[in-house]
């Protein structure tokens, strides 16, 4: 993979748009039937709410190679399910959408999802919603639809959290037939939590138990050295 093409998958991954679009319009321009970068530069435009250009970049993919799967899907996605265009949501302008931070962010695969003509209509950067029913979190997009729901570890932990004022934003990082993974973002913690991250990492965890067993030691000692 050239470097170009590294660096418009990567501009792409941030958010970045109007960068995408640039970068892969110059790469068509060296190799105007590169379909991989026609794919990236109709995604791109349908990232930014322009889906006249969307489609018309996939309908090229299409007219090179007719069974491309990529362009097929999309094309449907942007058409939507009921033969109406498909409207997108607002333009992506962060560029740092997916960054994590420790005890701040999360990435999670969800479970009991929607059916795959569903999942098939979500693109990664799309904000989604959390959204508390019995004891469970359910991630629903922005016109409400279904969309699975989180573990029932880290919904139960969450839930509290929400109740107490806790305040998170989530994005679909990819979405496939049978698979989506998003990205959860801490936003707000209210004060009674202030010391309390939402996420802990298994790492910390571990950390966390090594150092009790350190000062549970210490404390044997002293009383050994105090007897």
């Amino acid at each position: 993979m050239t470097a170009s093409k590294t660096l418009a998958i990567q501009t792409a991954l941030a958010g970045d748009w109007d960068g995408a679009i640039k970068i892969n319009e110059e790469l068509l321009v060296e190799n105007p039937n590169d379909i991989d970068t026609m794919n990236r530069l109709a995604f791109a435009w349908s990232s930014m709410g322009n889906i006249k250009k969307a489609k018309a970049v996939y309908q090229q993919v299409l007219d090179i190679d007719e069974h491309n799967p990529i362009a097929t899907r999309n094309i449907k996605r942007l058409n939507g399910s009921d033969g109406k265009q498909f409207t997108s949501a607002a333009p992506l302008t962060f560029s740092n959408l997916f960054i994590e931070e420790p005890g701040k962010t999360k990435v999670v695969e969800l479970i009991n999802l929607a059916d795959k003509k569903t999942l098939t209509m979500f693109r990664s950067g799309e904000k989604v919603e959390l959204q508390t029913k019995r004891m469970k979190i359910f991630v629903m997009s922005q016109q409400k639809h279904f969309i699975g729901m989180l573990p029932d570890d880290l919904g139960k932990r969450l839930i509290k959290l929400i109740e107490a004022g806790n305040q998170y934003e989530t994005f679909i990082k990819s979405s496939q037939e049978n698979k989506v993974i998003i990205f959860i973002r801490e936003v707000k913690r209210v004060s009674k939590f202030k010391n309390q991250p939402s996420f802990i990492t298994l790492e910390k965890t571990k950390f966390t138990f090594k150092t009790i067993r350190d000062e549970d030691n210490d404390s044997s000692e002293h009383s050994d050295e105090e007897n």
